[in-house]
């Protein structure tokens, strides 16, 4: 087995809402803010090649979207999903399997290409895209809160192409000899976060329930997330288990910090060591 970290880029949401309840004069320490109150994040997969399988998880918002639509989130940087599959002597066409933690349109974007006739293919031809009926049927028919990060642009395509299957919703259940899926709630139904064994340790996709460092105290949870007191429920669970098992935690959104490791400390859990991928 081998992973590859890819970077597809930059954009800013507004720091209040990605820290909710937290004031601007403590969460700005970790992540300052520009004049118009956004904040930057990365949108950093991970690429897993496992036997004859090269497992894409994510892939960011992808470059389809008209301008008005780009225009509110600032992309930016010189990341591409395709020139970080290049780096490492991949293409699109090499990917077997599209992993999606869930539908949110910058964990998503990617997976369906406009050709210049303006019709919507998959991105990933030879790909199958995974998600879980659960949180398909909550994207396809998504509530009034939710429904400008469920795009039916990044969603139709994909089941029109005959390409999606669906994991069963069961926590911890394998995807494949390396793999198990991990749910969680909060953020949104049935967000999964696949959980890796490599090299004798342990390495967890944290997607959206932790998008950074800086989210690591219990109480720094997202504006964005549709039920935070089951994200306060699960973060509590998920960081825990990472400190006793000692797990790398891979962090999708954080501009700076590919991987972490926690511990306990006097103030709670809170960040141990720092780390790209490639150092581990």
């Amino acid at each position: 087995m081998k992973l590859f970290t890819i970077e597809t880029g930059f954009f800013k949401l507004d720091g209040g809402a990605m820290f909710g309840v937290v004031p601007k004069s403590i969460w700005q320490k970790t992540n300052p803010a520009d004049e118009l109150n956004l904040c930057t994040w990365a949108m950093r997969c991970l690429l897993v090649q496992e036997g004859d399988r090269l497992i894409l998880i994510d892939n960011g918002i992808g470059n389809k979207q008209d301008e008005r639509f780009l225009k509110h989130y600032y992309l930016h940087g010189d990341d591409s999903l395709e020139k970080s599959l290049s780096k490492y002597g991949f293409s699109k066409d090499d990917i077997t399997d599209v992993f999606l933690t869930h539908l949110h349109f910058d964990h998503c974007g990617g997976s369906i290409d406009k050709l210049e006739d303006g019709s919507l293919v998959p991105a990933f031809k030879n790909a199958t895209y995974w998600s879980n009926s659960n949180h398909w049927e909550w994207a396809i028919e998504p509530n009034d809160r939710e429904k400008a990060s469920f795009l039916k642009e990044n969603l139709l395509p994909i089941q029109e192409s005959g390409r999606l299957k669906f994991i069963d919703c069961i926590d911890g259940i394998d995807f494949t000899e390396n793999i198990k899926i991990r749910f969680a709630f909060g953020h949104t139904e049935s967000m999964m976060l696949p959980q890796i064994s490599y090299e004798g340790k342990t390495i967890l996709y944290m997607a959206d329930m932790l998008p950074s460092i800086g989210h690591i105290p219990l109480p720094y949870v997202m504006a964005y997330d549709m039920f935070p007191l089951k994200t306060l429920t699960e973060k509590k669970k998920f960081l825990e288990e990472a400190v006793k098992n000692d797990y790398i935690l891979f962090l999708e959104h954080d501009p700076i910090n590919e991987c972490c490791t926690l511990q306990e400390t006097e103030k709670g859990i809170r960040v141990k060591d720092t780390f790209k991928l490639s150092q581990f």
